[in-house]
Formats: structure tokens, sequence, C-alpha cells
């Protein structure tokens, strides 16, 4: 059959709609906590040509005459996307962005945001300057896609590891919490004293595997009990849906009996692969991403548990 231009025109005309819905990132969900306090809740997942590496969680916060982001994804791309969806919920200009860690999906959307001043742990900023172009490597590996335009902007403003600041941002009272090394070595919380509020970056996530890959362990049991003790109602993780005290409750006890399983293999004599068969991971199991990163979490926890008794 001889193909005209007329065909390619029509053929063209038909595919182009395609072509432009599948480039389209998925819908972020807001969910409005207050009329302040905005969680902005990217898909579960882990990064794929559909989501284009949006599977991270954001807080839009809303001050006097301008609005602070916490956390802002993955790429350039979603940090815009994430920039649109804020244009709907408010006129206010971002002043402010807190990176909640240095990993990627939390912190390469800052170049979407010119002129704006990051806040961060200043082993945050430490970190994602030296691991940058590791992460947009990931991204565009794991997607298919390059991202050239996607840089890091470091934070201008740190706070030091076992810290609790309060500040005042845009006439909005904050309290930014480092604790001691955690899910990373750089982990920043942050709590709304009026809302009763906890933006935990990765420290928390909900109905999805948290990854310990550059986690410890040890002392991030110990942020958890702290944040247990913590004047609460809602937690916006990391990923996943939000949190309340008793999801809270359930995903430390979790953690902990998985410590404390490994912690007493390892006393028994038993090796990595046999610490993983005498576990119950049956509530592991429930939770997305569990194959991808129960193996790892596991051997994690074993080589810090022997590195303690050593």
């Amino acid at each position: 059959m001889r193909v005209t231009k007329t065909m390619l025109v029509c053929l063209c005309t038909v595919l182009l709609p395609l072509v432009a819905k599948a480039a389209s990132l998925p819908a972020v969900k807001v969910e409005k906590i207050s009329e302040r306090v905005y969680a902005l809740l990217g898909p579960i997942g882990l990064p794929d040509k559909h989501n284009q590496g949006y599977m991270v969680n954001s807080t839009l916060i809303i001050g006097e005459r301008g609005v602070i982001v916490v956390d802002t994804g993955f790429t350039d791309k979603i940090g815009q996307h994430l920039a649109k969806t804020i244009k709907t919920i408010t006129s206010k200009p971002v002043s402010y962005i807190i990176n909640t860690h240095h990993h990627g999906d939390h912190t390469l959307g800052n170049i979407a945001f010119p002129g704006v001043e990051v806040i961060s742990s200043a082993q945050c900023r430490e970190a994602l300057d030296s691991t940058a172009m590791e992460w947009i490597g990931v991204v565009e590996n794991l997607t298919g896609m390059k991202f050239p335009d996607t840089r890091p902007v470091l934070a201008s403003k740190t706070y030091p590891e076992d810290s609790r600041t309060k500040v005042t941002l845009q006439g909005v009272k904050l309290e930014l919490w480092v604790p001691q090394r955690s899910h990373t070595v750089g982990d920043l919380l942050v709590y709304l004293p009026k809302e009763k509020v906890l933006i935990a970056g990765d420290i928390v996530v909900h109905k999805e595997s948290p990854q310990f890959r550059d986690g410890f362990v040890k002392s991030w049991l110990g942020t958890l009990t702290a944040i247990q003790q913590t004047e609460f109602k809602l937690i916006i993780p990391g990923h996943g849906p939000l949190m309340n005290k008793a999801q809270f409750t359930q995903f430390h006890a979790m953690l902990d009996k998985l410590y404390q399983g490994v912690e007493a293999g390892y006393k028994k004599g038993l090796t990595d692969s046999e610490v993983r068969k005498s576990l119950d991971l049956s509530e592991w199991r429930k939770l997305h991403n569990f194959d991808d990163f129960m193996g790892g979490n596991i051997n994690r926890t074993y080589l810090e548990v022997e590195q303690a008794n050593f």
C-alpha cells in the first residue's frame, strides 16, 4: 500500500494527542489539612516511564506574603508540575524551600523555583552536593528519559545534627528538627505546632516499605521513639498517604520488631540468609515495594548489628 502525504497527516493528527497524554505527569493529590497547610501527595511506586520519577510527597505551607514548600520532587519537570498545582491553591509566591534529606526524589525539583531560599540540614547539603549527579543518573535510567535541565540547588541556610530550632517563616511558626542520622545522614523534620502536624520526610513512610540503603537503623529507631513522644495529630510521610498516631505506632513497632529479630538471629550465630528465613515478615509483605527493598533492608540491619557487636 502506498503511504500518501494525506495519510501521514491524518496519522499524526491521531497520534499526537496520544503522545501528549502519555507525556503527562500523574496528577498531584491535594489534601487540605488547614487553611494554610496542604499535603501534595505523589503516587506510590518506584520511578518508571509512566510516573517519570514523580513518586514523592511535598507540603505547601501558606504564609503572610509567601509560601513554604517542603520537598520538590526528582526533576525540574516535577518541580514545575508542583509549582503549577501550588498556583491553583494560592497566588502567593514561593519564598522558601525546605528539603527533608538529600535523596534526589526530594531535592532535585528545587531548580524549578529560581531565587527561592533553600533550607536543609548541614549534612543534607553536603550529601546532595556530592551525590546529585548520581541521582540524576538514577532517574534517567529508571524512566528512560533525559533531564538536561535538572541540576542541584543547595541550601543557603542549614541546621546542625541533633538540633531543634524554632523559627518563624512568613509569619508561620515552625520547629526544624534535625535528629541524629536516621533514614539518611542528614534528615530534617518540620513540626507545625499550631496544626500539630509533623512533616517527616522518609523517616516515616506509609503503605510502602521504607528503604534502609543509606539508613542508620538503631538511631532511626531512637528518632521514631522521640516522634512517639511528640504531640502530633497527623504525619505527612515522605511517601504514601497521610498517617495518624495509631498508624505511626504500628510503623514504629514493625521497624523495632525487625531490628530485634535480626539482632536475636545474629546473637544465635545465624548468617544473614539464615536470619531472613527466621523472621516473620507477614506484615511487611503487605507493603508496596516489599520485594524491591526487603532483602537490602535486612542486610543493612544485619551489618549494623554485626558492627555493634564486633
